[in-house]
């Protein structure tokens, strides 16, 4: 039987400019609905976009990290309005997030 990873263990993933741009929009969308709801965004989203914002090519991200951006990029791919550019982009980091949780197994 696994064990989860701690939650300090962290992933490397790395993503073109076009990528990480998508994962932002999408994490602060989801900032600007937390703000619009009044409500405090949630602090993986917070993490998450400083950890996108920080310099470099490659972005460390945790296990928790990965599946919630995982879970709103998948939404977001999902959706009948976003845009191709968007989708391809996006389609490409799920895979990238997938050898995360692979990884995790």
């Amino acid at each position: 039987m696994s064990s989860s990873p701690p939650e300090t263990e962290t992933y490397e993933v790395t993503l073109s400019r076009d990528e990480r741009w998508v994962v932002h929009h999408v994490l602060a969308n989801r900032f600007d609905e937390a703000l619009d709801a009044d409500e405090r965004p949630a602090e993986w989203v917070l993490e998450a976009i400083e950890t996108l914002e920080a310099d470099g090519d490659t972005d460390r991200l945790t296990a928790a990290q990965a599946d919630y951006i995982y879970d709103a990029l998948a939404a977001y791919v999902d959706h009948e309005e976003t845009p191709d550019r968007d989708i391809d982009h996006g389609a490409a980091v799920l895979e990238s997030l997938e050898d995360v949780r692979d990884a995790q197994a």
